[in-house]
């Protein structure tokens, strides 16, 4: 069976709901975005490809409700169809906001928005017609991510990351910076999970014995959870990345209560890690 972008779809984590909130999705060439695989491994996972022999990625976002607060965690890739030659793909947005709503909430509703990190398709919703998406909300990301953007010069580093008039402008005076460990609301905790960017965070939902972490682009594809050497050619520091990677997965497998959440998983974005023959993602 073809690969299918993940629905939008809620899990309880103790009190507080987690909502994944589809965008779009994106094909890519696997041989591309991921040079150091074989052709054997994919041939293994048709599961992961489309209906055209693209790897199918789900672009979105997360709703996390716990007590009166309502976060957005990442913002998608925004209403727009974009052909991405460098990986010989397309990505296409539109829906987040629909998505949102179809959970039950307006944008002047939302308290925080969260970015994991700034790369295109996971602020694509920040601002329309110069104001922000999200006029009532906090807006916070790791600590010094939205200045690595700033400074950036390489034209195809820059190519992936944050538009400095949509999304780098409006965010002047209201982006806040938060550290490892930080509370951003009740049972929600920054994870400083550096190396696809060097302010990367991912988010840690608790609630009584029940925990989930949303994993922002920690991983995009569920291989990568098995095979640590398997990089993608996004990751800005590959090796922080990949030590960051095997920590948390290794964190999940150690604890087979704890959700695993990703935006990018197509079939479901939440799942948790088996031990098999190696470790497994299975959704949920």
């Amino acid at each position: 069976m073809s690969a299918r972008p993940a629905p939008l779809e809620s899990i309880d984590v103790g009190d507080i709901k987690v909502t994944y909130l589809p965008d779009g999705d994106a094909t890519v060439e696997a041989g591309t975005v991921f040079p150091a695989a074989n052709d054997a491994l994919w041939e293994a996972h048709r599961e992961l490809f489309d209906a055209d022999g693209k790897l199918l990625l789900t672009l979105g976002g997360f709703l996390v409700e716990t007590g009166d607060k309502k976060i957005v965690v990442d913002l998608g890739f925004g209403d727009m169809t974009v052909p991405f030659d460098p990986v010989g793909g397309v990505f296409t947005g539109g829906k987040l906001l629909s998505s949102l709503r179809q959970a039950g909430v307006e944008p002047d509703d939302v308290d925080i928005v969260f970015y994991t990190h700034m790369h295109l398709d996971h602020v694509g919703w920040t601002s329309q017609n110069g104001a922000l998406t999200f006029p009532n909300a906090r807006h916070v990301v790791g600590e010094g991510e939205f200045e690595f953007w700033q400074g950036v010069t390489d034209e195809e580093l820059a190519a992936v990351g944050p538009h400095p008039e949509v999304v780098q402008a409006p965010l002047v005076n209201r982006i806040e910076p938060v550290g490892d460990g930080a509370l951003i609301a009740p049972g929600v905790n920054v994870l400083a999970s550096p190396g696809h960017t060097p302010g990367h965070c991912s988010a840690v939902i608790s609630s009584g014995a029940d925990r989930a972490i949303i994993l922002g682009d920690v991983v995009h594809c569920p291989l990568q959870l098995a095979d640590g050497d398997l990089r993608i050619i996004f990751d800005v520091d590959p090796d922080t990345a990949a030590r960051t990677r095997d920590k948390i997965a290794a964190e999940l497998e150690g604890d087979p209560g704890v959700i695993g959440a990703d935006g990018h998983f197509s079939g479901s974005a939440f799942g948790r890690i088996v031990r098999g023959t190696g470790r497994q993602w299975v959704g949920l």
